[in-house]
């Protein structure tokens, strides 16, 4: 849970460091991916561990956490090589350009990716049927 909110703090206070977007999406399809996303956290850290369906042996109950920081850490790289091209939303930035470099020669989605892989390893380490 403390790598989750120190990850959202972060990542919320960096939202400064990018340029304001020329065209965005509107308000309609961004309130549905954010109440996703809000729903989602709800399901991953809303709910008590008295549901448990397993519990993680002890090493992997250290090697899980590490996994998520390892997905912050993936996350952040992308989003520091992406600068002022960075948006919350997808949106079209002024001097708009594709980049494929730094983790994005990895992969097409690296924030996601590091984020996924955060997760998948929280709902892991938690055990529960609704994480």
């Amino acid at each position: 849970m403390i790598l989750w909110l120190v990850w959202l703090a972060t990542w919320w206070a960096a939202a400064f460091w990018s340029d304001r977007a020329v065209k965005g999406p509107g308000v309609a399809p961004q309130l549905t991916y954010n109440l996703l996303t809000v729903g989602g956290g709800v399901l991953l850290f809303g709910f008590n561990d008295s549901a448990r369906i397993w519990a993680l042996p002890l090493d992997w109950r250290w090697i899980t956490p590490a996994l998520a920081a390892l997905g912050f850490l993936f996350a952040w790289w992308a989003r520091i090589h992406l600068g002022r091209f960075w948006a919350r939303n997808v949106s079209r930035k002024a001097d708009h350009r594709v980049i494929d470099t730094g983790p994005y020669a990895l992969v097409r989605h690296p924030i996601y990716t590091g984020i996924i892989l955060a997760t998948l390893a929280t709902a892991l380490l938690k055990g529960t049927v609704v994480a």
